[in-house]
C-alpha cells in the first residue's frame, strides 16, 4: 500500500517550479524598457532664470539617439505661444542641439521627442524664464526754446541811449496849477509905486502952492 506523503513530496517541487517561471515571465517584458536611454541633462536647465534668449538648447541623453528623419522633435515656446525655434535640430551621437531665434519674454517652454538606439520612443518638456520686454517709451513732445540773441542783437541793444525822465521838466498840469503868490506881489508893488508917485506929486504941487502965495501979496 503506498503512503499518502509521498505525492505531497513530489507536488511541492513542481509548484515551487511553477512559480519560479511565473515571475520570469513578469520580469522579461520589463528588463527590455529599463534598457531605454534616458535624457541627463539640459542647457539651459530647467526652472533656469537667464538675462536673455540663449541661440540654442542643448539636450544630452545616456545613449545615442536615432538620425531617421522625423525622429528627433523639439518645440520651444514663448509665453504668448510664439515659436522660438530656428531650424532643425542637429543630432550628433547623445547630443542634441536645437538653435533658438526670437524676441522672447517670460516663461519659454520646451518639449522634445527622440528616439532612443533600442527604437523606441522618449519624450518630456521643461521650462525656463527669460526678462521680460520693457515696454516701448513713447514720444513725448519737447517744449521748443526761443533762439537766443545775436551778438548783434545784444550790441544794438546795448548802445541804444535809454531815455531818463527830466527832472527839471514840469508836465503842462502842474504849471497851470502854479502858485498866483507873484502875481499878488507884482499887484502890491505896482501899487506902492504908484502911492510914492502920488505922494511925490502932491508934496510938489503943495510947495509950489506954498511958495507962490507968500510972492503975491505985498508987504505994507
Amino acid at each position: 500500500m503506498t503512503s499518502p506523503v509521498a505525492p505531497r513530496r513530489r507536488t511541492l517541487p513542481a509548484l515551487l517550479a511553477t512559480a519560479l517561471l511565473a515571475a520570469a515571465a513578469l520580469l522579461v517584458p520589463a528588463l527590455p524598457a529599463a534598457a531605454h536611454d534616458e535624457l541627463v541633462s539640459t542647457d539651459p536647465s530647467a526652472d533656469a532664470v537667464l538675462e536673455a534668449l540663449p541661440a540654442e538648447i542643448t539636450f544630452t541623453y545616456s545613449a545615442d539617439v536615432l538620425t531617421d528623419p522625423g525622429a528627433t522633435v523639439v518645440q520651444v515656446t514663448d509665453a504668448s505661444g510664439a515659436s522660438l525655434t530656428s531650424g532643425a535640430p542637429v543630432v550628433d551621437g547623445s547630443t542634441v542641439v536645437q538653435p533658438l531665434a526670437g524676441p522672447a519674454s517670460g516663461a519659454v517652454s520646451v518639449l522634445w521627442r527622440v528616439v532612443s538606439s533600442d527604437g523606441h520612443p522618449i519624450d518630456g518638456s521643461f521650462s525656463f524664464t527669460v526678462p521680460a520686454a520693457a515696454p516701448t517709451p513713447t514720444a513725448t513732445a519737447t517744449p521748443t526754446s526761443s533762439p537766443a540773441p545775436s551778438a548783434s542783437q545784444t550790441t544794438a541793444e546795448s548802445a541804444a541811449p535809454t531815455s531818463t525822465p527830466d527832472a527839471t521838466a514840469v508836465p503842462a498840469d502842474t504849471a497851470s496849477e502854479a502858485s498866483p503868490l507873484p502875481w499878488i506881489l507884482l499887484v502890491v508893488a505896482l501899487v506902492l509905486v504908484a502911492a510914492v508917485i502920488i505922494v511925490v506929486v502932491v508934496s510938489r504941487g503943495r510947495r509950489r502952492a506954498s511958495g507962490g502965495g507968500s510972492t503975491g501979496t505985498p508987504a505994507r
